[in-house]
């Protein structure tokens, strides 16, 4: 697979969808990272070729203010 043509025809894709996304690049990868409704996408176009798809699902839990400081505590180094 091209993972060029593959790459580009994706973001081909998600701008005739009018879908919002933003591009990356981490370590030898490019990231394309896709906000929908509920749900964020990662999808890691990789240099070796392969492409890894990973998605984060809401359950429609809305937090108020004291969330950020429950966050900051648990995730801080």
């Amino acid at each position: 697979m091209d993972v060029f043509k593959f790459l580009l025809g994706f973001l081909e894709k998600l701008d005739e969808r009018k879908m919002h996304y933003r591009i990356n690049k981490i370590r030898e990868s490019i990231l394309i990272e896709i906000a929908v409704p509920g749900q964020r996408w990662e999808v890691e176009f990789m240099a070796d070729g392969t492409v890894e798809v990973e998605k984060f699902l809401s359950d429609g839990t809305i937090f108020d203010s004291g969330e950020i400081d429950l966050l900051l505590r648990e995730f801080s180094g």
